[in-house]
């Protein structure tokens, strides 16, 4: 069942000129467009956060970090010196 207030809300754009109405219409439509991008960037992020969640708890993944940071342990001593900011 609609609203009282949507129901108010069609009758007051049915008074308004078709032009009115065009315009209004392109309006709701980029607003509904932007809130369903909006919508899904937090999904994708949402999704994006649980997969790195899952992936820093992974004992495989936690192995292969490992020894890459071995790998590459002789290039972080080559000379670079560690900043303090």
């Amino acid at each position: 069942m609609m609203s009282p207030n949507l129901l108010e809300i069609e009758r007051s754009i049915c008074a308004l000129s078709l032009e009115e109405q065009e315009w209004l219409l392109t309006r709701i439509t980029k607003q509904v467009q932007d809130k369903k991008q909006i919508g899904s960037k937090f999904t994708d992020a949402k999704y994006m956060h649980e997969q790195l969640t899952a992936m820093a708890s992974d004992l495989q993944i936690k192995s292969e970090i490992a020894s890459i940071n071995e790998e590459f342990k002789i290039t972080e001593s080559d000379g670079f010196k560690k900043h303090e900011y």
